[in-house]
């Protein structure tokens, strides 16, 4: 059985341009039929004008298991550290629906 475990395992490298990360406060989410592409922004207060920091490309199967995780995560997380408040149509927060086709 170890043999089997071994075969399967997944060696990841994580370079360390990667591993310091994007900051991201807004992502802008498209599809076609054949792909999801989420587009991670930063948007600051008061600039007119915000670059996409980073850009991933999905399969719809891969965009629907990331949903799952992200859902699973978000679950523990407010398990252990309480609920987290949405702020959407408060006022306070930057706008989530940038674009003709985004969301986030």
């Amino acid at each position: 059985m170890d043999n089997q475990n071994k075969q399967n395992q997944i060696n990841i490298e994580l370079p360390e341009s990667v591993a310091e990360g994007e900051y991201s406060n807004l992502a802008i989410i498209t599809h076609s039929n054949a792909e999801f592409i989420v587009d991670f922004v930063n948007l600051l207060p008061g600039m007119p004008k915000a670059k996409v920091k980073s850009r991933i490309i999905l399969t719809p199967s891969h965009a629907k298991r990331l949903y799952k995780a992200l859902k699973e995560n978000l679950t523990k997380f407010e398990a252990m550290h309480g609920e987290i408040k949405d702020h959407d149509g408060e006022g306070g927060g930057f706008p989530m629906n940038i674009g003709p086709t985004g969301m986030a």
